[in-house]
């Protein structure tokens, strides 16, 4: 007669305390990432900044979290992932993620002239990027450990969603602490340097609390005999090989390519979303910053709810299908619906939420179907390093569209124009989302035996 031994794990308390220790350094990393998306109007008038940079700056800025990581970081931090574990590996590039957040919020308080605190915040904000994708990385294996066959959709969907709380109250914090002025009225660094201040002591908790998790993981594995490292037998370890296996494989092609297309179509939108809501709609910056914000909480209604659903009815791949069109149409409506009705915008807005809240609820969990599980750190990691090549280039060419558009401060037709051909740029990407979305749907039908479509009851 065999005894089952408890664990920490088989306490549902132990669970979700668990996850809750995951989600804040989540929720700080959003925060921080966002805490300029809401203020994007500022460097439209470098002159009034003392901070001193333009849009250009800006989005060069912002494509500073994605470069070490398209260098190769991903890749090689998720096969360290699998070698040396989460806890180890997680908990050095928690560190990084808020020692770059602490150099950013150097670099944009020190008084440096512009070219140089833009450089010293790049590198800060290159730390901070690649700290924060294998922190999330390191999370989602750890929700993926934790909640094995149990609700993991609905656990992923969670922590996107309380994530995704970091973005929307990053958006309307900002412009609350860094009031709007009239047009030639300057700005001190005193005052564009208090999201980022709010934001560092944000990332103290949130690393805090990843330490309370690491020591229930270190207990769970002595509990169990287990290990954080995949790689526990040596027909297991990690080799090169393993990631041409992954990069071999059409299904998780597939997901990567839909993953950078999609998330494009929003993470970058919202970091331009004000420049470009204002001159089309012809609402003031408080309802533009509501908009935007309308993104990441629609995501908290809505991502729980679509993870219980794809764990319920699955269907994931069609669901993919479904929120990559309503993102599609989002930008459609922006970029083609009457100028100066903000109603389109609301709408528009609500669809983009909504789309952002389907698609990853029914990506992400399908990530382990097709992939072994020693071979899972190294999976999520090259989806985010494919993930990170749009999210580099991206704001940079945006940024040089509004740089270059608008040659006259306050000029409407050209901030309308602005905001037009860097919305071409959305449109396309969500083209690809939607082509890339039907291809893994006839996948899926193809191979029934991944169980791509079916509901976690029956796996």
């Amino acid at each position: 007669m065999s005894i089952l031994k408890n664990t920490i794990r088989d306490n549902r308390w132990a669970c979700w305390l668990a996850l809750a220790c995951l989600v804040v350094p989540m929720f700080a990393s959003y925060f921080f990432d966002d805490m300029f998306s809401s203020l994007s109007e500022l460097f439209k008038n470098p002159e009034s900044l003392e901070l001193g940079w333009n849009m250009a700056d800006y989005g060069f800025y912002s494509s500073g979290y994605s470069f070490l990581c398209i260098w190769g970081g991903l890749i090689i931090c998720g096969a360290l992932l699998d070698r040396f574990g989460v806890r180890l590996v997680g908990s050095i590039f928690v560190g990084m993620m808020t020692g770059g957040a602490a150099l950013v919020t150097f670099a944009i308080s020190a008084g440096f002239e512009p070219k140089t605190s833009l450089a010293v915040a790049y590198v800060g904000c290159m730390l901070f990027g690649l700290g924060s994708e294998i922190a999330g990385v390191s999370v989602t294996r750890s929700i993926a450990k934790w909640f094995k066959g149990r609700n993991m959709a609905l656990a992923m969907g969670l922590q996107l969603a309380i994530a995704r709380f970091g973005t929307a109250t990053a958006i309307l914090v900002a412009p609350m602490i860094v009031r709007q002025k009239a047009i030639g009225e300057f700005y001190t660094l005193a005052e564009t340097n208090r999201p980022a201040l709010i934001g560092l002591g944000v990332l103290a908790v949130g690393t805090i609390l990843w330490a309370v998790f690491v020591a229930m993981d270190a207990r769970f594995d002595r509990e169990t005999g287990g290990t954080d490292k995949v790689n526990t037998a040596e027909e297991d370890k990690f080799r090169i090989s393993d990631i041409w296996k992954v990069l071999s494989n059409p299904r998780f092609l597939m997901i990567a390519v839909l993953c950078v297309t999609f998330y494009c179509c929003v993470i970058r939108f919202k970091k331009f979303g004000v420049s470009i809501l204002l001159p089309l709609f012809g609402v003031d910056l408080d309802i533009a910053t509501v908009l935007l914000a309308m993104i990441p909480f629609f995501t908290i209604l809505f991502t729980p709810l679509f993870g219980a659903l794809v764990d319920k009815v699955g269907k994931a791949t069609l669901w993919m299908i479904v929120g990559s069109a309503l993102v599609l149409v989002s930008h459609l409506i922006i970029t083609f619906a009457p100028q100066g009705v903000a109603a389109y915008a609301y709408i528009a807005i609500a669809l983009l939420g909504i789309g952002y809240s389907l698609v990853p609820s029914a990506m992400w969990p399908s990530v382990p179907k097709i992939i072994p599980e020693k071979n899972l750190g190294t999976a999520y990691s090259l989806i985010y390093w494919v993930q990170n090549l749009g999210m580099w280039a991206v704001p940079i060419y945006i940024g040089r569209i509004f740089t270059k558009t608008i040659t006259e401060s306050g000029n409407h037709i050209q901030e309308v124009q602005a905001a037009i051909h860097a919305e071409y740029i959305f449109i396309l990407l969500g083209i690809v989302a939607i082509a890339v979305a039907l291809m893994l749907f006839n996948s899926s039908r193809k191979n029934p035996q991944l169980k791509l479509d079916e509901p976690a009851q029956k796996q």
